[in-house]
């Protein structure tokens, strides 16, 4: 079942510690259409039908990446679509979203969402890298 747009949202600010929720909402659309480029075909969908809608939407309908973005690659995107913000600033809002879609995801979801991705995403998602 989708994780209410609030709820999704709410845990957004706690975890990136942001003082509004249009920050959050910022970061999760920023986020989560850099993600959608890396994730495909069933796997997107299902990870799609855990989020709200709104970000369904942004997940599903992703900026286009010519080539998967290491980690470190994936952060420096983020800043660079985010205004006024920096590499730190970016993987903390790399983090908080990642963090809280792999929670509405669950664990095995996030490990076939994290199969797609170069290696060292675990991190990003809030989950302890496997071995």
């Amino acid at each position: 079942m989708a994780m209410r747009w609030e709820a999704f949202l709410d845990q957004v600010k706690e975890r990136g510690d942001y003082g509004t929720t249009e920050e959050a909402q910022r970061a999760a659309r920023t986020v989560l259409a850099l993600l959608g480029a890396h994730v495909v075909g069933q796997v997107r969908g299902e990870l799609a039908a855990r989020l709200p809608e709104e970000l369904a939407l942004v997940l599903l309908n992703p900026l286009q990446a010519h080539e998967p973005l290491s980690p470190e690659r994936f952060v420096r995107a983020t800043a660079a679509w985010i205004e006024g913000a920096t590499e730190q600033t970016a993987a903390w809002d790399v983090s908080a979203v990642l963090s809280v879609a792999a929670d509405a995801a669950g664990d095995e979801l996030t490990n076939r969402v994290l199969l797609q991705l170069p290696t060292g995403y675990d991190l990003l998602f809030g989950r302890p890298e496997r071995i």
